[in-house]
């Protein structure tokens, strides 16, 4: 069973994604699972320490009681094992908690190493469908400020809470033994405090959900707004952001508050709660003592136990704060990772067949394909396409024809709603991803490097090329002398998304990029389109030779690029409208000659 969205409304707008019941729980459980034998000893380091902190009234008691008497009588032995003993349980009690909080310390590093690191594998092993509908600044806040209020409550508050019910354990045994009559007395102020508790952690879930939502917008809109600096600056958008900035700052800071308000209200009403049941407790214990129904040591230590079973509410109030928190970010953090990919790794891998000697090219069908965005409606109704090994296919069309749709399932960045998609006869759901890899590679229009050298991004796709493999496919493409003329050439860092280098320049780098990874099928998303026109020439010059004999579906808005395809597909509401070699189209009197024509008279 899953929670679902309100009718109509996309769960990829909500903050909180779908997920089976009791994910968090499971997801808790699995993280905490490979540290059992350390959560049993922390368990006992904590029983242990408790049963020395919780000694000390009851020595008071004693040396009220036996131990003074006894020194009236000239008899000092007592009195001096009763401050031995207090002095020995305080040095344990300091040994104890600090092994414990060692031990917890190395649990909670642990399990959040292995949450960030599920967080960022789950993230790349989901399709480009999830990215494309969850923004990743939701994707950042669930691995900063969500796992910071884990790791709040792993580091913090568990300890706190472990502490306050061991010691309402240990008192409340105590108590009764001590005097059933006030122990029993003492229980029943426990039935108030549990329904301030309920009431507080029912009224501040509700709140902290609302504040991590809110810090989520905050961080959604400046990673949005910082990755999106150009197209600011460009449109002047400064102060449109900043009042739409500042009206999400002003959320965040209401739903702060209205989290800070309900601790206070419990904080005031478990206390009022605990200052009326201490004095009743000690004005009828008085009345004993007065009476002689009661020793005064025993009542000695009831109040002392009474002060540090009700001191600790605050804490417990804490505990419930980060626990609040934690949970409302563990909730979205366990949504997440119940996102099943949209494209799975098949469950037995079918190898890829090796290429014959001097073809470098692999066969492409598209077989009764149909698909369909979840968004939207239907892209592809029924394709059919055969592509031979080494033949470089063009495909033009009007915007939304679905030339890009088709790129991306023979990239199999998503699958097909129908149909299948074959690799040299083999089905793309069926191909394990590395044979995926190696087989098809894709420049897209938008070239991202990482931070990190030239060489670095070039062989992303080879991460064993030589430099001189790396210099080779740089200088097929053209872009070995730019490269060459940098401050440190390949060893240059490009900095954050390339910013070092120009656009076009970019693009020459992936180019190289994939050109180095020797792909079967090189599929190039409008990828010439940053480029300028010696830059495109130059491109365009170096891929007669290195597209030769090598399967190429190039989807180009610019007829330059077409001059060098064998094959023009001319789409239109995702059907093939036209097909044939360039020189066919353009003598015929079609949409493609038509394309050709107003692009000769643009040059004229």
């Amino acid at each position: 069973m899953t929670t679902a969205a309100p009718p109509g409304v996309d769960p990829f707008d909500q903050d909180v994604l779908p997920a089976p019941r009791n994910a968090q729980m499971i997801l808790l459980r699995s993280l905490l699972h490979p540290h059992r034998s350390r959560l049993w000893l922390a368990t006992v380091l904590l029983l242990v320490q408790q049963a020395a902190v919780q000694a000390g009234p009851l020595l008071v008691a004693y040396a009220i009681d036996h131990a003074i008497p006894a020194v009236r009588d000239g008899r000092h032995g007592a009195l001096i094992a009763v401050a031995c003993g207090y002095l020995g349980c305080g040095l344990a009690s300091g040994i104890l908690q600090r092994a414990f909080i060692r031990v917890a310390a190395l649990i909670s590093q642990d399990v959040l190493i292995e949450l960030r690191g599920r967080i960022f594998r789950h993230a790349q092993s989901l399709s480009l469908d999830f990215h494309e509908r969850y923004t990743s600044g939701r994707l950042i806040s669930r691995a900063t400020s969500d796992v910071e209020s884990i790791r709040e409550l792993l580091s913090d508050g568990l300890e706190e809470l472990i502490e306050v019910v061991l010691s309402a354990v240990y008192i409340s045994v105590l108590l009764l033994i001590l005097d059933w009559r006030l122990g029993l007395a003492t229980m029943v102020s426990y039935g108030p405090l549990y329904v301030a508790i309920r009431s507080f952690q029912r009224r501040s879930m509700v709140a902290y959900r609302k504040r991590s939502t809110a810090t989520a917008a905050v961080i959604v809109k400046f990673t949005e707004t910082m990755n999106g600096i150009r197209p600011v600056k460009a449109f002047r958008r400064e102060e449109p952001n900043d009042a739409a900035f500042g009206e999400l700052n002003h959320r965040h800071e209401r739903a702060n508050g209205d989290a800070i308000l309900e601790m206070a209200r419990y904080v005031v009403g478990s206390r009022l709660i605990a200052n009326i049941a201490i004095a009743a407790i000690v004005l009828w214990g008085a009345y004993r003592v007065a009476q002689g129904g009661l020793a005064l040591g025993v009542l000695a230590a009831f109040v002392l136990y009474l002060r540090r079973l009700y001191d600790p509410i605050d804490r417990l109030g804490m505990f419930l704060n980060s626990y609040q928190s934690a949970a409302a970010s563990l909730e979205k953090i366990a949504g997440l990772l119940a996102q099943e990919p949209g494209v799975p790794e098949p469950a037995r891998p079918v190898p890829l067949p090796e290429r014959p000697a001097g073809q470098p090219g692999r066969a492409v069908v598209f077989e009764d394909v149909r698909f369909a965005y979840r968004t939207g409606g239907e892209v592809l109704p029924v394709f059919g396409l055969r592509v031979p090994a080494g033949q470089t296919v063009a495909v033009v069309g009007a915007t939304g024809a679905g030339k890009s749709t088709l790129a991306k399932l023979l990239a199999r960045f998503y699958d097909p709603t129908d149909g299948r998609i074959m690799l040299d006869g083999v089905p793309l759901r069926e191909l394990a991803p590395a044979d995926l890899r190696r087989g098809v590679v894709m420049v897209t229009q938008e070239s991202f490097l990482f931070s990190g050298t030239v060489a670095e991004n070039i062989t992303i796709g080879r991460p064993d090329a030589s430099r001189a493999e790396v210099e080779a496919a740089a200088k097929a493409i053209g872009a070995h002398d730019f490269i060459a003329a940098l401050p440190d050439g390949y060893d240059t860092d490009v900095r954050k998304r390339g910013g070092r280098i120009s656009a076009g320049q970019r693009q020459l780098v992936a180019f190289a990029r994939a050109l180095l990874a020797d792909p079967g099928v090189l599929i190039l998303d409008e990828a010439t389109s940053s480029l300028d026109i010696p830059g495109e020439r130059a491109v365009q010059h170096a891929m007669h030779t290195v597209l030769h004999g090598r399967t190429a579906v190039i989807i180009a808005h610019r007829l330059s690029t077409v001059e060098i395809a064998d094959r023009v597909l001319v789409m239109r509401d995702g059907r093939i409208v036209e097909d044939g070699t360039p020189e066919e189209l353009i003598a015929d009197s079609g949409h493609f000659a038509g394309l050709h024509q107003a692009w000769q008279d643009s040059l004229v």
